[in-house]
């Protein structure tokens, strides 16, 4: 009886050891999933002509390395592009702006007929900025959120970028902190800044760097060609008689010295926070720019754009370079895409004779006003007109009690008139247009939503282009490198299938 007793306490016991090793090695499989650290790089206006044409100019490392082993295809958009932060939302969440619900940088706000930015949310205040952001309009879960829900709260997330929009967007709702370049006042120098919505606010890292000086410090310098002009492929007419130079105090954002912030800042982070140091999956977002100042396309039309280039191949390779030695190659991979930002260009198209015209929405808005008021009196019947949409009274609308649905169908009838307009639909009917469902958010859309003929770019408030990228079928380049074998997709990928590829 006691042998027995003995025997089966023995199994229990090897049963219980048996159970935790099993235990341990779900975790460890689970944990293990994913590479210890996963960088995703966004870069604005980022193309793959120019990744081709420069690639034999680059040095060892960074796009070199990435052009020689890693994963490359282009991603397009099943959506209309304007070339801001709609499509970091559908890299990031894996879905289009009629569910991620952004659809431009801006929107109109029917109560006071305003254009706000997409991300305001007064319930928030800035930190380092006046300005009010947060990630509730978007509606989506994005990569962060997912890495968030997947890995729980053992899991670092954060974001930097250049811009406030990108960066919040890459953040999520999840990431434990995000930073961008903030705008100098006059009582003020650049510095990061970040948002209350955050449960860290302003990352320690960031802080350290704006006391420390060393964000004024790169920020003083002055941004002058790395060779001599003539080396350029690129260079303009204007640049070979008197060579660029702006003064980075005036121009950050548009500068090779942004990219290098938001690197040095990535590798502090990485250091402060042991980012990629344990088992339990860590993820970096940055946001970098192609984007000089007086560029005019994503493709590269002058010396100052190849200098971007050249300097982005040293940012991206020093940081890989750091990476190696912190962490070892096999536990990161590094993503780097493109956002299309200013497209073909409006000067290219024009080279090549291929008209390109202004399409004011917020003159066509004042045209329909004055018609509607010929067939229904001299009333307010338009709040206004913003993107592609325009926005009827609706409150007058139902004082007066006529029908809405008839005078959507009025308007469009009428836009359609309109020299450029290719197509107008009410609100309810934007499904006729496959594009313009995926691109249309019932939170933004206006009453009656239009589509443009090729050719034309988007305006609004005396020509302010509100539409960069007026081609269709976009199409920006993905490079996915790891330090371990991986499994990649064998066929054709639009931007939607970004976030399910890292999370598979």
């Amino acid at each position: 009886m006691l042998q027995t007793r003995l025997y089966r306490s023995l199994n229990t016991t090897i049963a219980l050891r048996y159970f935790i090793v099993a235990l341990l090695l779900s975790f460890c499989h689970t944990a293990l999933s994913h590479p210890r650290l996963t960088i995703v790089v966004v870069v604005d206006g980022l193309h793959q002509e120019n990744l081709k044409e420069l690639r034999d100019y680059w040095q060892e490392g960074g796009l070199r390395t990435l052009s020689e082993e890693a994963f490359q295809t282009n991603l397009s958009f099943p959506h209309i592009v304007y070339g801001g932060a709609e499509s970091t939302a559908t890299l990031m969440t894996g879905t289009t702006p009629n569910v991620h619900g952004i659809s431009m940088d801006y929107y109109f706000n029917r109560s006071n007929r305003r254009i706000h930015p997409i991300l305001v949310d007064n319930r928030e205040n800035g930190i380092g900025t006046p300005d009010k952001l947060s990630a509730r309009s978007l509606l989506a879960p994005t990569l962060s959120d997912k890495m968030r829900m997947q890995y729980g709260k053992q899991s670092k997330i954060y974001a930097i970028g250049i811009h406030a929009s990108n960066t919040i967007i890459m953040g999520g709702h999840a990431a434990n902190a995000c930073c961008w370049i903030g705008n100098p006042t006059p009582y003020d120098s650049l510095r990061w800044v970040s948002t209350s919505y955050y449960s860290e606010g302003l990352p320690s890292a960031a802080d350290d760097m704006n006391i420390s000086g060393r964000f004024n410090q790169l920020a003083s310098r002055i941004w002058t060609p790395r060779m001599d002009i003539s080396m350029y492929n690129h260079a303009t007419e204007r640049e070979k008689k008197k060579s660029f130079s702006y003064p980075l105090q005036d121009y950050l954002r548009q500068t090779p010295t942004a990219n290098t912030l938001v690197i040095e800042l990535a590798l502090a982070m990485q250091e402060k926070e042991q980012l990629g140091k344990d088992l339990t999956p860590d993820l970096l977002l940055l946001e970098l720019t192609t984007i000089s100042p007086k560029a005019q396309s994503d493709y590269i039309t002058t010396a100052e754009q190849e200098d971007m280039y050249l300097w982005l191949n040293q940012d991206i390779g020093f940081l890989m370079e750091q990476l190696n030695k912190r962490i070892g190659r096999e536990n990161y991979r590094l993503v780097v895409v493109g956002k299309p930002t200013l497209g073909i260009g409006k000067d290219r198209l024009q080279l090549a004779n291929i008209p390109c015209q202004n399409f004011n929405v917020e003159h066509a808005a004042a045209l329909t006003s004055t018609y509607l008021m010929a067939l229904y009196g001299h009333e307010r019947w338009i709040d206004g007109g913003y993107g592609q949409s325009i926005y009827l009274n609706r409150t007058l609308i139902e004082q007066k009690r006529l029908s809405i649905s008839t005078m959507q169908q009025q308007v469009a009838n009428f836009l359609l008139e309109f020299a450029g307009v290719q197509a107008a639909f009410p609100a309810y009917d934007v499904y006729h247009s496959q594009l313009l469902a995926s691109t249309i958010n019932k939170h933004s859309a206006g009453d009656v939503v239009f589509v443009l003929e090729p050719g034309w770019q988007l305006t609004h408030d005396d020509d302010q282009v509100i539409d960069h990228v007026i081609e269709q079928n976009v199409q920006v380049p993905l490079l996915l490198w790891s330090g371990t074998a991986f499994a990649h997709p064998n066929y054709p990928m639009d931007a939607t299938q970004l976030v399910p590829l890292l999370m598979q």
